[in-house]
C-alpha cells in the first residue's frame, strides 16, 4: 500500500492540473491577455511541478536511491532504480526548466510555453503518479 506522502502528493498533482487545465479552458481566446488567468495556471503548473518533485525526492530519500545533487538527478535515480522509464524522466527533467523559470525567475515565463504545458504536457505529472502507485503497490 503506498503511503501517505505518496498519496498525498498524488492528490496535490492531480488537483493541481485539474486547475492549470480549468483556468485555461475557462477562455482559451482571452487567456493570452488575462494576467489573472495566466498567473493563476502557472502557479498551479509550478505547484504541479513541486509536488512531482517533492514525490521523486521522498521515493529517493524512502528507497536509499541515492544523494541527488540536483533536480534533474532525483528523475535519473528513478529510472536507475527502476521506478520510471528514461523517457518520462527525460520529459519531467524538461519540466524542471519551467519550474525553474517560473519560481526563480531567471525569466519570464513565455505564453507560448505555458501553453504548450498546459494543452500537451500535463498529462505527464499525472501519469507520472500513477506510475510511482502502481510501481510501489506492485512491489509490497
Amino acid at each position: 500500500m503506498a503511503d501517505d506522502v505518496l498519496l498525498k502528493k498524488t492528490a496535490a498533482i492531480q488537483y493541481c492540473v485539474a486547475r492549470a487545465r480549468e483556468t485555461y479552458l475557462h477562455d482559451p481566446v482571452g487567456f493570452s491577455n488575462d494576467d489573472i488567468q495566466q498567473d493563476t495556471a502557472i502557479l498551479n503548473i509550478q505547484r504541479a511541478n513541486e509536488a512531482v518533485l517533492d514525490l521523486g525526492k521522498h521515493l529517493v530519500r524512502r528507497e536509499k536511491l541515492g544523494s541527488p545533487q540536483s533536480a534533474h538527478d532525483v528523475f535519473t535515480l528513478l529510472v536507475k532504480a527502476g521506478w520510471i522509464p528514461a523517457t518520462m524522466a527525460a520529459t519531467l527533467q524538461n519540466m524542471v526548466g519551467f519550474r525553474s523559470i517560473a519560481v526563480h525567475g531567471y525569466q519570464s515565463p513565455q505564453l507560448a510555453a505555458t501553453i504548450a504545458i498546459i494543452e500537451h504536457h500535463l498529462d505527464a505529472f499525472l501519469l507520472y503518479s500513477k506510475t510511482v502507485l502502481s510501481h510501489d503497490m506492485n512491489q509490497y
